[in-house]
């Protein structure tokens, strides 16, 4: 009975811990499918078939990841993450069933933190569910040295905070929050976009992919609306891009 309880009390705990991954998706094969996928992997799982059904998991909780078609019924998937994005920096992984460039990128432009083109193997949606949760979550302690500052602007890289010079705190996604401290952290120094994928914690991309170029905007236009006139990072031609503000590290 002792072993029992433990085994039960263990599972609970785990339960507990486990990220919590809310599915967006019409097909309801494709749904039970990969919500069994995640379930198996130890994640606690939550269905929506339509934007309503997902309004009414988000009212009651926030998840820490959400995977979400672009093709649905009603609203679609790009207006959802639109929507979304205007009010919270949760991760999205975007299920397409495109497979055109233009897609991806709008989905991206969006505010998308992954895309994965259907239909797909297990392998590599279990693949992608990770790297983007590595990215939105903390990980493990730091040195006391990680708040830094620049052009009025106030980063904490154990936080994941974001604020401007009037002490406001930006709505950043988890990808756009990573490619800025890439930059910060190597203020000044042009960096391909091979070393920014490489610093933003395990994030895939194949060799002909656009996901930093769109990051870049997206985090561009972000930083200029708080602090128009402001040029903190500029491409460098056929080599990559350049964070150009000086920074300094704070207490």
């Amino acid at each position: 009975m002792l072993a029992i309880a433990l085994r039960i009390l263990k599972n609970v705990a785990m339960i507990t811990n486990a990220a919590t991954i809310l599915i967006v998706e019409d097909d309801p094969d494709i749904r039970q499918l990969v919500a069994e996928l995640m379930r198996q992997e130890g994640y606690v799982v939550d269905e929506a078939e339509d934007a309503p059904a997902m309004d009414a998991v988000l009212a009651r909780s926030r998840p820490d990841l959400i995977i979400l078609d672009l093709m649905l019924p009603g609203e679609d998937g790009l207006s959802i993450c639109r929507r979304i994005r205007a009010r919270d920096g949760v991760p999205i992984l975007m299920l397409t069933a495109k497979s055109e460039e233009i897609d991806r990128v709008v989905g991206l432009e969006m505010g998308a933190d992954d895309y994965l083109p259907k239909p797909f193997g297990p392998r590599e949606l279990l693949a992608r569910v990770r790297a983007v949760l590595r990215r939105g979550s903390a990980g493990p302690a730091a040195p006391p040295t990680r708040r830094f500052g620049f052009e009025g602007f106030v980063i904490d890289l154990d936080a994941r905070q974001l604020t401007d010079g009037g002490g406001s705190m930006l709505i950043l996604t988890s990808a756009e929050f990573d490619l800025l401290a890439c930059f910060v952290q190597r203020a000044r120094r042009v960096l391909t976009r091979d070393q920014l994928l490489d610093g933003m914690r395990g994030r895939t991309a194949d060799p002909f992919d656009r996901t930093v170029d769109m990051l870049v905007s997206r985090l561009r236009r972000k930083l200029d609306a708080a602090s128009p006139g402001l040029s903190l990072i500029s491409t460098v031609r056929n080599r990559g891009y350049l964070f150009t503000a000086p920074v300094r590290t704070l207490p």
